[in-house]
């Protein structure tokens, strides 16, 4: 289909479905579920796609689900959103403002959630009428802010047989009608650290006699961030921020124990693989030098997203296609994590960043904040995005297919 039929289709499907899908977001808005307890946004989706004629699949812990649309010898492509809230309280004064004490979509899930549903709709509107030139398996993932939930896919078959995945997220410091692409690393590695300092306490009249502690905590939590700057490449930009502190009940009294937790955050693949046996050894070498016990817990999270350049590709193609010229903007690396890396660290894909920033106004709201908004707008933008971006792919995929039929394979190169 080209691309000017496409628009229209959008334009004709969007004119009868954007409103609903708008109440859809608000009505997950409303009613937030954190990770792995989204067992009625996992039915909400299930039912829509149902009533469609689709055959959605429940991941078995309940939450989440996947849903294939189309058939035949074509390639597959995958379509992600993450489903679940943040454990923050929601802020805003609105209508949708949140029901659920101590929870909020407060990082545009419902968000995302609307618009892959509506882009499945469309998607499975265009199969029925012998348009689409493969399959697309769209993922409705539960628990990406624990993280975890694109493990859980992949465990259950989510990306079996897939040949190409993309996603997006919402991104407040872009306008919306805009997206933001980048080749390569798009965000960060992000592993939580707990330290646990321990010794035998004492009087702080006497701090000869024992181990201070927590000098030597305070120690820990300035000298290991300045150590690991030396012995990092500094292109690779590995941080370790502190969020927690405790230690003593009394001014008078040196504690027996001690805790800092904090979190490690990388650009560099190799130098996240490396960051928990340095650390380890940086802690060692600091703790002895004052006379304290020091065990670390060092919990992985997600290693960076790392965008493929041909998805890319793809991306801006839909992009220009849907949103017309101009529409995509680059975008830096964040220091962020996101656990789509994983489905990339298996198959080629990107992730994009979908601008829901209102132009009309100055105010510019900020992810994981309990005012955090977008102009709804960007549903629309986004099932337009994201149709293209699947079609795209697989009519790439369907004709690169084709020729490697019909040539052998070093006659391509």
């Amino acid at each position: 289909m080209q691309g000017r039929e496409l628009r229209g289709e959008l334009d004709a499907f969007l004119a009868e479905t954007e409103q609903g899908l708008r109440a859809f977001r608000r009505d997950l808005h409303r009613h937030p579920e954190l990770a792995f307890a989204e067992y009625r946004t996992t039915r909400l989706i299930a039912e829509r796609l149902t009533a469609a004629g689709l055959h959605p699949s429940v991941l078995p812990r309940g939450t989440g689900l996947t849903c294939e649309v189309g058939s035949g010898d074509g390639p597959t492509i995958a379509l992600r959103a993450d489903i679940d809230a943040l454990p923050l309280q929601d802020e805003k004064e609105v209508a949708y403002r949140s029901t659920v004490p101590g929870a909020c979509h407060a990082c545009g899930h419902d968000v995302h959630t609307a618009i892959l549903l509506g882009t499945t709709l469309f998607l499975a509107q265009q199969a029925d009428a012998g348009l689409l030139p493969g399959r697309v398996r769209l993922i409705f993932q539960p628990a990406e802010e624990l993280p975890g939930g694109a493990l859980e896919v992949m465990a259950h078959g989510g990306i079996s047989g897939v040949d190409r995945i993309f996603g997006l997220h919402c991104d407040p410091r872009v306008d919306v009608g805009h997206v933001g692409l980048k080749t390569g690393p798009i965000t960060s590695a992000c592993d939580k650290l707990a330290i646990r300092v321990s010794g035998p306490g004492g009087h702080t009249a006497r701090p000869h006699l024992t181990a201070d502690l927590v000098f030597a905590l305070a120690k820990i939590l300035t000298e290991l961030p300045a150590a690991l700057s030396r012995r990092i490449d500094p292109r690779s930009s590995l941080s370790l921020v502190w969020g927690r502190v405790e230690a003593g009940s009394a001014a008078n009294a040196i504690p027996d124990g001690g805790l800092a937790e904090g979190t490690v955050r990388c650009l560099d693949e190799n130098a996240w693989h490396a960051a928990p046996d340095l650390i380890k050894a940086l802690l060692e070498s600091v703790a002895g030098a004052y006379g304290v016990e020091a065990t670390m817990e060092y919990s992985r999270g997600v290693p960076p997203v790392v965008n493929d350049e041909v998805s890319v590709q793809m991306f801006a193609e839909a992009a220009a296609r849907a949103l017309g010229d101009g529409s995509v903007v680059p975008t830096q690396q964040s220091l962020g994590g996101e656990d789509f890396a994983w489905y990339l660290e298996s198959i080629p894909g990107a992730f994009a960043r979908l601008g829901t920033r209102s132009p009309e106004t100055d105010v510019t709201y900020d992810i994981h904040q309990g005012t955090f908004d977008v102009d709804e707008r960007c549903i629309g933008v986004g099932v337009r995005l994201m149709a293209h971006t699947a079609l795209t792919a697989l009519w790439e995929g369907k004709r690169v297919s084709e020729v490697s039929e019909e040539h052998p394979l070093a006659e391509l190169f």
